[in-house]
């Protein structure tokens, strides 16, 4: 009986992390653990300090980031071959189509827009993607995605992220509302 019992449990341990290891699985486990981001506390809080940041548009036009201040920003830093970029992804489309008028989307990769465009395609997606023409600004520098951050019309960092999230959650939502007004 022992035999049987400890094959057993370890045919479901390899059996559980090949789910987990299968991207498609791997997906759908990070959207069910992504919970919504933590606002930052106002003294934590930083400053876009440089707001020249030129950005070419894979499937919109080219934009200078200096041409949004005094807008509310949602920056996502995102790959299509990046599971928790994947999972996340429908937050952001529920988001996107609810706020695309007032909130400026800027999804940026250093993919080319083939491959984002086969991606987008498939999933359905019709994010404003850009990649990067010059050094993004320092506040927004790191070798993790996704990483996206929100800021307030004052150039304020309210929401930095990285990692898979949930965003279209009440509070995403409430906060947004608020920096809109």
């Amino acid at each position: 009986m022992k035999f049987i019992k400890k094959h057993f449990t370890n045919i479901v341990f390899v059996i559980i992390i090949g789910l987990l290891l299968y991207p498609p699985t791997k997906v759908y486990f990070i959207r069910l653990i992504s919970f919504s981001p933590s606002i930052e506390k106002k003294v934590h809080q930083k400053t876009v300090t440089n707001f020249n940041w030129q950005l070419k548009g894979l499937n919109t036009s080219h934009a200078n980031l200096n041409t949004f201040e005094e807008k509310v920003l949602f920056i996502s830093f995102c790959a299509t071959w990046c599971p928790p970029c994947i999972a996340e992804m429908p937050s952001i489309k529920k988001l996107y189509d609810d706020y695309k008028e007032e909130v400026v989307f800027l999804l940026v990769t250093d993919e080319n827009w083939e491959t984002v465009s086969k991606f987008y395609t498939k999933k359905g997606f019709d994010f404003p993607t850009y990649n990067q023409l010059t050094r993004r600004p320092k506040e927004f520098e790191g070798r993790t995605i996704p990483a996206t951050f929100i800021v307030d019309k004052n150039k304020k960092i309210v929401i930095e992220k990285r990692g898979a999230a949930n965003w279209n959650s009440s509070t995403i939502r409430s906060l947004l509302d608020d920096l809109l007004k």
